[in-house]
């Protein structure tokens, strides 16, 4: 039998906004001021589909709900599907 690629890596590009939320400086103290700022994340479905359940608040990151501007497919394409 062979094996089910159906995993879907994904990043998320993030508002600059973000940096006012303490919760997520704590969590990225060596941010680099030039770089964007983004989410990744992994997921079952599509990814189209997950970041919209994002900004829906369906089983959602916070910071992608909030501040989620748009996927970034041209650094995440090339891996997937992947398998587990």
């Amino acid at each position: 039998m062979g094996r089910r690629y159906h995993y879907y890596v994904y990043v998320s590009e993030l508002s600059k906004d973000v940096l006012y939320e303490a919760r997520f400086k704590k969590a990225n103290p060596d941010y680099v001021t030039a770089k964007p700022c983004v989410y990744v994340g992994m997921t079952g479905l599509n990814p189209d589909l997950r970041f919209d359940k994002h900004k829906e608040g369906i089983q959602s990151n916070r910071f992608v709900q909030l501040f989620g501007l748009r996927l970034l497919p041209e650094l995440y394409e090339v891996y997937n599907p992947m398998d587990l």
